[in-house]
């Protein structure tokens, strides 16, 4: 019996814990929920660029990437001798991988195992200029973001 005593203070222990865990949890849920939020909203002009083409960086050298009209994509080092990339993939000033699938712009932060569409066809350039792209593939550009 002293068995059976002892199961039953450590289930009464257990319920008391957790109570006061959950009495303790109410009031920080509560100064959650109440807590202003503020929302920024950053509107600036986009022009359409004019040579279609924008920077990358990679290990610290830069590249100029442009669309053909098949939405392929082409690299170079200099902005006059062109290559296709093969992949269809670069990188934007987080280090996130980018590419066009599906009609659609789409990132990666783990090197190309999950993929997401990039909201509003936007990212950032190595030196905080911004890019995106229409639903024609033309790019604008904005460095005043």
């Amino acid at each position: 019996m002293p068995l059976l005593n002892t199961t039953n203070n450590m289930k009464k222990i257990l319920m008391a814990c957790a109570a006061s865990g959950l009495m303790l949890a109410a009031p920080l849920t509560t100064a959650l929920a109440n807590t202003p939020t503020t929302t920024v909203s950053v509107t600036a002009d986009f022009m359409k660029s004019k040579d279609g083409t924008w920077a990358g960086m990679m290990n610290g050298k830069m590249y100029w990437y442009k669309l053909d009209a098949k939405a392929k994509l082409w690299w170079s080092m200099d902005g006059k001798k062109w290559s296709e990339v093969k992949e269809g993939m670069w990188a934007d000033k987080e280090g996130r991988w980018l590419k066009i699938g599906d009609n659609k712009l789409w990132w990666s932060a783990d090197m190309g195992k999950n993929w997401s569409e990039v909201p509003e066809w936007k990212w950032e350039g190595p030196k905080g200029e911004w890019y995106k792209f229409d639903s024609n593939w033309s790019l604008w550009t904005n460095t005043k973001m």
